[in-house]
Order: structure tokens, then C-alpha cells, then sequence
């Protein structure tokens, strides 16, 4: 199953990372379940968030945060999309029942789109180990490195006409936005509007 349409990706790798303001790079997307994924999406702000592997126990206790609150961010008009540097098969038992969309880009031709990288720093900053030792007593698995165990976090906010709302590279595993400042960069852009 193709998971991430390359063809389909707009524009070449951007040489820096991005911020808000710029033009997010078009893509279309195959979700786990089969679904399309437009982003950006004419009818709603796009959560574009990169995670790292599949079994990543940081990347999953985050999800499962969302997951539990996806109700509120629907509301809010967000729709989540969720990116692994992971093989479709794999992801399965760990993203396979999460009520938003899951995208597999074990290429990461996605993440060299939005400039997102990698770095020991990752797993090697203390402010990540606390979440790496609780997302280890989930269904996640330290050791299922597929792709690498290096992978940064990245999340971007994406308007419906292609424009950056807002970016976050993170600095190490755990440094992603949580679902109350999602929720509040999402309210800022419906009250500037």
C-alpha cells in the first residue's frame, strides 16, 4: 500500500525550516485506513504533526492525549493529521485505532518538505526522558527503532488557503505542542479572522 504519494508533493525541499506566513507545501496523502488527505484542507485548519517510530513510547502517549481529546479540536475546526517515519504494517498496532487521520513516510520525503529533522539530541535531552519512561508502560516499544530513533518532532498549524498559522520545531523527543496550545493557537486564528 503506498502510504505517502511523492508525486504528489508540491514544490521542492525547502532549504530552511518553515514558519508562519509561508506557503505550506501541498500534499496529498493516503491515511492507514485508505482515506485521501488534502493539506491543506479547503475546509478546516490541518494539524500537520511529525512524530518519529512507529513504537516511539514518546510519540504515542502524545497521541493518545489527543486522542482523548479529539472531540474539542474538531470543534475548534483542527483536523489532525499525524506523520511516522515508519512503514504502514508497522504503525498498525500502535496508530491503527487512533480516531484521526495516521500517515506512514518511511521515505520521509514529507519531513524533507517541512524541513524536519533529526538529531541525537532527541532522546539525549533529559526533558524527554520522563515521557519516554511513561509512554514505555503503554503498548509502546523503546526498541522498535524503525527508521531510526534520532527523529525530532515537528508541528505545524495549516490554514485552509496553504498559509502557515503556526510551526514548532522540537528541540528534543518530547518538545511538541500540547492539546491546550493547539487549542489556542486555533482560537487566535478564528479571532484574527
Amino acid at each position: 500500500m503506498t502510504t505517502t504519494d511523492v508525486t504528489a508533493l508540491s514544490a521542492p525541499p525547502p532549504r530552511h525550516r518553515l514558519a508562519p506566513g509561508d506557503r505550506a507545501p501541498r500534499a496529498d496523502l493516503i491515511a492507514l485506513d485508505g482515506a485521501r488527505i488534502a493539506v491543506p484542507d479547503p475546509a478546516a485548519l490541518v494539524h500537520l504533526q511529525f512524530r518519529r517510530f512507529a513504537g516511539c513510547p514518546v510519540c504515542n502517549l502524545h497521541l493518545r492525549q489527543l486522542a482523548a481529546r479529539v472531540d474539542e479540536l474538531r470543534a475548534a475546526g483542527v483536523q489532525e493529521v499525524a506523520v511516522f517515519h515508519s512503514e504502514a504494517a508497522t504503525m498498525r498496532p500502535f496508530q491503527g485505532d487512533l480516531p484521526f487521520d495516521v500517515v506512514a513516510d518511511p521515505t520521509r520525503a514529507l519531513y524533507r518538505r517541512f524541513g524536519v529533522e533529526a538529531g541525537w539530541r532527541s532522546i539525549l535531552d533529559p526533558r524527554a526522558w520522563g515521557a519516554m519512561l511513561r509512554g514505555m508502560f503503554g503498548r509502546s516499544s523503546a526498541f522498535r527503532g524503525e527508521g531510526g530513533h534520532r527523529g525530532l518532532p515537528a508541528d505545524f498549524l495549516i490554514a485552509p488557503d496553504g498559509a502557515i498559522v503556526a510551526a514548532k520545531y522540537g528541540r528534543h523527543a518530547a518538545d511538541h505542542w500540547t492539546t491546550d496550545e493547539l487549542l489556542a493557537l486555533a482560537a487566535a486564528h478564528d479571532a484574527a479572522r
